[in-house]
């Protein structure tokens, strides 16, 4: 099936401000807005690739389940400091639902699903729900080897006690671990996978424009080589997969 015009469009829209981002200064409207648009514009694009693979009401399904289980659990990460650590939302991504930008459950769709066809793929149509669900839960923790670096540096979010990668405390990576894991296991439940190249493409895509954005413009080489070494080995080996089918 070819992509329609608006999975294009949006992928497109969020390659653009991606590639954008790096030139806004850190504490800009501009720089705020080319985040929701990247978002936006990543989360349509998800939501396109899942509607023209499975269909209107399987994907609003699964995008309205991923955004309020992934709400759920932000609200309580701030209330609680389980399961991410003590840390709180500032108002720069306002609005905010139960003081959690509503950008952030947009944002963990936008690249859940593609993490998750990522490990599908790694992994092979004989592998396990178990293993599907660890490997998809690691390259979306994967992600936030980035996202987190990025963000608590632009003022979004701050840790209450700092922590050791770039002042984030290491149980932020469990909490994103577990909660990955948990929404990935009952997406395999209800059998919601959409084995497809163009979620491949957007999981890559972050791989390689945040290794050089912060190895390049951001010059932090820790975060560049942990989160490279992290989403593009699993991107490499879901290419390979494809290639040899």
């Amino acid at each position: 099936m070819r992509p329609s015009t608006l999975e294009r469009a949006a992928g497109a829209v969020a390659l653009s401000a991606m590639l954008a981002t790096p030139f806004a200064p850190v504490a800009s409207r501009r720089r705020v807005a080319l985040t929701w648009t990247t978002v936006i514009a990543g989360a349509t694009r998800t939501w396109s690739i899942e509607r023209r693979r499975r269909g209107d009401r399987p994907a609003a399904a699964t995008a309205t389940a991923v955004a309020a289980a992934t709400l759920a659990a932000e609200v309580v990460g701030t209330r609680t400091g389980r399961p991410f650590g003590h840390y709180t939302y500032t108002d720069r991504l306002r609005p905010l639902v139960g003081g959690v930008p509503l950008l952030v459950p947009l944002a963990w769709y936008a690249v859940l699903i593609p993490a998750r066809t990522v490990a599908h793929r790694v992994l092979g149509t004989r592998s396990t729900p178990l293993a599907r669900v660890g490997v998809g839960a690691a390259a979306m923790t994967a992600w936030d080897l980035f996202l987190d670096p990025q963000m608590t540096t632009e003022g979004s979010w701050r840790w209450a006690d700092g922590g050791r990668y770039r002042g984030i405390p290491l149980r932020n990576f469990a909490g994103w671990f577990l909660v990955a894991a948990g929404v990935s296991a009952a997406l395999e439940v209800t059998g919601a996978s959409s084995d497809d190249d163009a979620h491949v493409a957007t999981y890559g895509a972050l791989g390689v424009l945040e290794t050089v954005a912060f190895s390049t413009f951001w010059r932090d080489p820790l975060v560049a080589v942990a989160g490279g070494l992290a989403m593009l080995p699993v991107t490499a080996g879901a290419a390979v997969r494809r290639a040899v089918r």
